[in-house]
């Protein structure tokens, strides 16, 4: 079971990758305040200002809330769970930013895993790419 303090370092990490691009696209604020809303946290006063747009988010923030929740030596399947997350989000507005793709590369580099466990994480953004790669084309 997460703990309240990781529901709301998730939900900072997603509204921090539909930032990621420079603007949060309508699809991706529906997306995020229905999570919010369906993890009882939209009223939360550390996560409001973010999730109604009050502030806006850096780059740099996001990486450093992804390292935060990951830790130092997060596992595959934590590194996983967020590269799902945030698909999720990614997904949400039917496109993919270069941005966006960074951070889903960035988190493959958090994890130190023995091969096939990496394989899977790649395997997971590969199928991401291609589910793009269809949408635009």
């Amino acid at each position: 079971m997460v703990s309240k303090a990781g529901v709301k370092n998730l939900v900072k990490i997603l509204i921090g990758a539909a930032w990621i691009d420079g603007k949060i696209q309508p699809e991706e604020r529906q997306y995020l305040r229905e999570i919010a809303n369906a993890k009882g946290i939209a009223d939360d006063p550390d996560i409001k200002p973010w999730l109604y747009e009050l502030v806006p988010v850096k780059p740099e923030e996001c990486y450093l809330w992804v390292q935060e929740y990951l830790g130092d030596n997060p596992t595959p399947e934590e590194c996983q769970n967020l590269v799902q997350a945030i698909s999720g989000l990614i997904y949400s507005d039917g496109e993919v930013a270069t941005e966006e793709a960074k951070l889903l590369n960035k988190l493959q580099s958090f994890a130190e895993a023995d091969e096939s466990q990496l394989n899977s994480i790649l395997k997971q953004i590969q199928k991401l790419y291609r589910r793009w790669v269809d949408i635009q084309f």
